[in-house]
């Protein structure tokens, strides 16, 4: 019986141990950041829809303004947007949450992986980059941030350039970076991903 108590308590204080490391993983503040949901759409051309998967047109064929015209469309580069909702949930359920406990985003990473482990940057997929975004969460209210998911020289470096004159299809990964700060200077952090596909699609 001593033994099997011994087992057990020692059982216990490893669970409470990585419990404790779980929660020291996220910082000191007293919340959680969520991604409630992260959708885009491609820049330029009639149907901007965001959704869970991004096409992201390498070039657009667009007929307006002049001298752009259906006979002689111009080729243009846009870059792509994204939009995420973002929640609070507090680590100690029990605590009533307060105004400092609000949590302000000021920067946003984007990082492009590839399934089949091809991730040099420049080469297999575009760089990574830092961007800015600024909204503040409440504890009680999602907030809404739109970033750029995509830049404009992404599109003209390669790996994406030579998608212009060519039937390839590039899929990606993007892993989006969210970092702030709550109202008492605690900072914290949150990755969402979304699909995206590179390629020089059709223009409606």
């Amino acid at each position: 019986m001593r033994v099997t108590f011994r087992i057990l308590a020692l059982a216990a204080v490893a669970a409470s141990a990585a419990s404790c490391g779980d929660a020291s993983r996220t910082g000191k503040s007293p919340v959680i950041l969520v991604v409630n949901s992260l959708v885009a759409g491609a820049g330029g051309g009639a149907n901007k829809t965001q959704t869970g998967i991004l096409l992201s047109d390498v070039v657009t064929n667009v007929t307006t303004p002049s001298p752009c015209s259906p006979a002689s469309p111009c080729a243009t580069v846009f870059n792509d947007l994204g939009t995420a909702v973002l929640s609070l949930q507090q680590k100690n359920p029990t605590i009533a949450p307060t105004g400092l406990n609000a949590v302000t985003i000021d920067r946003v990473h984007i990082e492009y992986i590839r399934a089949d482990g091809r991730n040099t940057q420049g080469v297999d997929v575009p760089f990574s980059f830092d961007g800015a975004t600024t909204g503040t969460v409440q504890p009680a209210a999602p907030a809404t941030l739109v970033f750029e998911i995509v830049r404009h020289v992404a599109k003209e470096e390669s790996p994406l350039v030579q998608l212009v004159n060519s039937s390839n299809i590039i899929t990606t990964i993007a892993h989006v970076t969210f970092y702030g700060h709550d109202q008492a200077g605690n900072e914290i952090n949150v990755t969402g991903s979304i699909q995206i596909d590179f390629g020089n699609f059709g223009d409606s």
